[in-house]
């Protein structure tokens, strides 16, 4: 290997990252059905909840969301930002990030989410979100 060979090498070395961020972890419990309608984002493809959280996020950050569901059931899903409501946003609303579902897990749990609040999402009050 020559002197200039090597010499690119290291540059493209120092130029790419040599640590793969990795999700963050949240965990959030959701103990009754209008909490879980509020928290719902269906207008999403693949469903997503709205998570409060005072940690800054940026759209599109990858996390890994463990949702303790109505007290009885849990759900481990990998997930995207897909909304952010700062701190101080306007009418008051709870500081937090939309988590878009990814994978199966997520199709799982998105359905699962629209079973429990069928009944309930035809009156749908207050949202966290739209």
């Amino acid at each position: 290997m020559t002197e200039k060979s090597k010499g690119q090498v290291a540059k493209l070395a120092a130029d790419f990252p040599t640590k793969v961020a990795r999700p963050r972890v949240l965990s959030v419990s959701i103990k009754d059905v209008r909490t879980l309608t509020a928290a719902f984002m269906p207008f999403l493809k693949k469903g997503g909840l709205f998570v409060p959280t005072e940690t800054d996020y940026a759209m599109g950050d990858e996390v890994f969301l463990v949702l303790k569901l109505l007290e009885s059931e849990q759900f481990a899903v990998a997930g995207t930002v897909a909304w952010l409501t700062p701190s101080g946003a306007q009418s008051s609303r709870t500081k937090g990030i939309g988590v878009h579902f990814k994978g199966a897990d997520g199709q799982k749990l998105n359905e699962r989410i629209e079973e429990l609040i069928k009944g309930v999402a035809s009156r749908r009050g207050a949202t966290h979100t739209l």
